[in-house]
């Protein structure tokens, strides 16, 4: 293994990944989701990664957890064709509102499962908490959540278009510096992570030509 490899461990949401549905408090999604974070502590992983996080109260529970079990975290929102959590929230607010929950404690924020025309409008956005933006994972479709729950057929979208969208709306350095100083904290052999850590986060294209599901 590289020495700048990072061990991830990825955590989905508890429910459906494109509609709320029921939502937990703060404290039964830090209960529910601790299991499995304990279990990545337990086998040395570098950091746990909540992807579709579709109402700030699960994401914060998850972010609790990850504090609680000594892991980095990084929360990604899938949002809507409007910019916004299935929830309604503006991302921006959903940032704010978990920040202000867990002292900042997520290394930087990503949005994932929506195509860049649904979101690229905030990388925009001149307020602080674009900073906090690192990375995101794109969907080749450009149909909504609801669309794509009602198609027939998979959409696979246009993969080059989706590439050429990306340029336009990759975030800025998501300045990670929560996780290395988490990681300072953290065992001597888990240290050489840092580094990589503090890199720009590299936009995922694994998502090129992807099916409509997160």
């Amino acid at each position: 293994m590289n020495a700048t490899d990072v061990i991830s461990g990825c955590i989905g949401p508890r429910g459906y990944g494109y509609q709320v549905g029921a939502t937990m408090t703060v404290d039964e999604a830090r209960a529910y989701h601790a299991v499995q974070v304990r279990s990545f502590a337990a086998a040395a992983t570098d950091l746990v990664i909540a992807t579709t996080m579709t109402h700030t109260e699960e994401a914060s529970g998850i972010t609790l957890a990850a504090q609680a079990a000594g892991l980095p975290v990084v929360i990604s929102f899938t949002v809507e064709a409007d910019g916004r959590l299935p929830t309604g929230q503006p991302v921006g607010d959903a940032i704010e509102t978990l920040d202000a929950a867990t002292g900042s404690y997520p290394a930087y924020y990503m949005v994932n499962c929506a195509h860049p025309t649904h979101f690229r409008h905030l990388f925009a956005d001149t307020h602080a908490w674009t900073e906090r933006l690192g990375g995101i994972r794109a969907n080749a479709s450009t149909m909504s959540h609801t669309e794509l729950d009602e198609a027939e057929t998979l959409d696979s979208g246009d993969p080059i278009e989706l590439a050429e969208r990306y340029e336009g709306a990759a975030p800025g350095p998501p300045v990670p510096a929560g996780a290395g100083r988490l990681l300072r904290h953290r065992p001597p052999a888990h240290r050489r992570h840092q580094q990589a850590l503090r890199q720009p986060c590299a936009v995922n294209r694994d998502k090129l030509g992807s099916s409509n599901r997160p």
